[in-house]
């Protein structure tokens, strides 16, 4: 799989995304029930990620695991363990948790799948027009489920899909820092849009 690491920025201690998500989309005009309809040429991480997420390719969700564990975790320090981003829309598997739980078993890892918890409900992001109103469609939406054992303190990844504004990475991390078990924070992102 090509790869052109990405490094992204934020509240995080250091973060990175395998490839950008798109390479050109171009409007093809609209369906027939008047929506409209895009020619989308995707890098090959991004191709990738959309067919684990709208196709239900599951078979994409180890090769895109062992990019992150191969380009990713050679950037960091020691992680400790790996928090998937919890989902803003429901499917019966979960992209990113299928892809946490193959990079947990690559590195030998745990996946703690319900330590970042999501409000359920509110708007969608991406049909928000600013990083403000996004900000604040996240105020409050994430909360820590207490599960590590023990009173250390342990670096974590946090596994994201697709990277775009960062307010949810943002918001996630706020939350992350709160909680006196966590030290550093670390970003994956499969695909970043900026």
């Amino acid at each position: 799989m090509r790869i052109k690491l990405r490094a992204i920025r934020g509240n995080w201690d250091l973060g990175f995304a395998l490839d950008k998500h798109t390479v050109s989309s171009t409007y093809i005009g609209d369906d027939e029930h008047g929506h409209a309809r895009f020619d989308t040429v995707r890098t090959e991480v991004g191709e990738s990620l959309f067919q684990l997420k709208y196709r239900n390719g599951c078979e994409h969700a180890e090769p895109l695991a062992q990019a992150v564990a191969d380009n990713i975790f050679p950037q960091l320090p020691f992680i400790g363990l790996i928090v998937p981003m919890p989902a803003s829309t429901w499917r019966p598997a979960q992209p990113v948790f299928q892809i946490a739980d193959a990079l947990g078993r690559l590195t030998n890892k745990p996946v703690f799948h319900q330590l970042l918890l999501k409000r359920a409900g509110g708007p969608k992001l991406k049909n928000l027009p600013t990083r403000e109103a996004k900000d604040e469609a996240l105020s409050g939406a994430f909360s820590i489920q207490d599960q590590i054992a023990g009173d250390g303190r342990h670096n974590v990844l946090l596994l994201d899909d697709l990277h775009d504004s960062g307010a949810t990475a943002h918001a996630a991390c706020e939350v992350l820092r709160s909680y006196p078990k966590i030290a550093g924070i670390y970003l994956a992102a499969i695909t970043s849009k900026v």
